[in-house]
């Protein structure tokens, strides 16, 4: 999923979100959301945002690999993945951001 090559700048992750991860991979809704189906017991988190209806999901889906589940203010979910070890020193942002609230 995540790579480790510098040149692979093209994926972010929308700018409501407190952090910023790199390398992330964008995952085609239809494999997102089936790896996230197989993985719900895996979560590692949810939290909503206080001024929309989004919504931020972790998942733990391989000992190394997580996935982000971005759901907007109708509905629609954007699946990204990313490296668990990138995530460790980026979540503390999420965590204190006042903006997210962990449901």
């Amino acid at each position: 999923m995540a790579t480790r090559d510098p040149c692979d700048s093209g994926t972010t992750l929308p700018g409501v979100v407190p952090f910023d991860l790199s390398p992330l991979s964008r995952l085609s809704w239809e494999l997102g959301s089936r790896v996230v189906d197989d993985a719900e017991s895996a979560r590692l988190g949810r939290w909503e945002h206080v001024a929309s209806a989004r919504s931020l999901s972790l998942f733990r889906v391989t000992g190394e690999t997580v996935v982000i589940r971005l759901r907007t203010p109708v509905g629609r979910e954007r699946f990204y993945g990313a490296a668990l070890m990138d995530l460790h020193d980026v979540r503390p942002a999420l965590d204190d951001a006042p903006s997210w609230e962990r449901a």
